[in-house]
């Protein structure tokens, strides 16, 4: 192992460091080991750089990609050896590699680190070839994010046979969308309603909405708006499944440790009067979650919709 120093790079001083934390037991198996943004304050080095170490140690089996969750610790099962105690890897030819086997290693990235963590670099690096030679089977990353998220609805299709009524229909699709959210939070965020991906398997959920609603007597200006915001609506809520997620794995405390760890903050908030119906409501047993907002809100929204739909 070479000596670190000051003319080492970033990435392998990150390395390193890592490195010995886990030799030492400081870190575990199982243990979640510094995110790549936790990387970027504490070392001060660019993103792709808190990346790339992750990426050398999760090939050295030392890390391992868990979804939803980020990169943890190996199990305690030794890496395969190789020379200088190092895994050997060995480069297959660019050509090899598929399109549908770069967009499944770009969506398990993102599913396990978020958007942030992806790159074309990144996504070879995990893949072993040469990062010009995926650009053979994308034009660049906005196409590789509309392959990425067209994937992510072609997995849960929806159903051939749907239940009768509107009402109905809608529902099932929004909840089959929130499911789609809750296995890839990144998607909120490359999902758009003013400029919407032209991702067949998408769209396909568009048309369903719209032919639910075909014969409610409502005019196509207003059929057009009702699946947009129950589309939306999704959508939004979801995007505080990513943000919950990032926070999750920047400050290691899910979302009910985060408010137990804020109580003496938010009661002497609360405590100086200025807020006394906010302070009513907290005293309540009141649990407010994303998936309680989720369900609030789309049942608000097919009840408007039910006193515009005509008999």
């Amino acid at each position: 192992m070479p000596e670190i120093d000051g003319t080492t790079p970033p990435y392998l001083r990150i390395v390193a460091e890592l490195r010995r934390r886990i030799a030492s037991g400081e870190l575990g198996p199982g243990d979640r080991v510094p995110s790549t943004r936790q990387l970027v304050r504490e070392w001060g080095v660019a993103m792709a750089t808190a990346s790339r170490a992750l990426t050398a140690l999760r090939q050295e089996g030392l890390l391992r990609a868990v979804p939803g969750v980020g990169m943890v610790v190996a199990g305690s099962e030794p890496a395969p050896p190789g020379r200088g105690g190092r895994v050997e890897v060995r480069r297959g030819p660019a050509h090899g590699v598929t399109r549908d086997q770069m967009v499944r290693t770009a969506i398990g990235i993102a599913d396990s680190e978020g958007l942030a963590g992806l790159s074309m670099r990144r996504i070879a690096t995990d893949l072993d070839v040469p990062t010009m030679s995926l650009y053979r089977q994308v034009r660049g990353k906005e196409h590789l994010l509309l392959l990425m998220a067209d994937a992510a609805f072609a997995a849960h299709r929806v159903p051939g046979t749907l239940p009768p009524g509107w009402r109905a229909q809608l529902e099932l699709l929004c909840r089959l969308q929130w499911s789609i959210y809750c296995r890839h939070p990144w998607l909120a965020q490359v999902i758009s309603l003013t400029r919407p991906l032209m991702a067949p398997h998408a769209v396909a959920h568009t048309e369903c909405a719209l032919r639910a609603l075909a014969g409610c007597g409502l005019d196509p200006h207003t059929q057009l708006h009702l699946v947009a915001a129950l589309a939306n609506h999704v959508r939004g809520a979801a995007v505080t499944l990513q943000q919950g997620a990032e926070a999750e794995q920047d400050t290691g405390l899910t979302d009910d440790e985060w408010m137990v760890a804020q109580a003496d903050v938010f009661g002497r908030l609360l405590a100086a009067g200025e807020f006394p119906y906010l302070a009513r409501l907290s005293r309540s047993a009141i649990d407010l979650t994303v998936d309680s907002l989720f369900e609030f809100g789309l049942q608000r929204l097919l009840d408007g919709i039910a006193a515009l739909v005509r008999p």
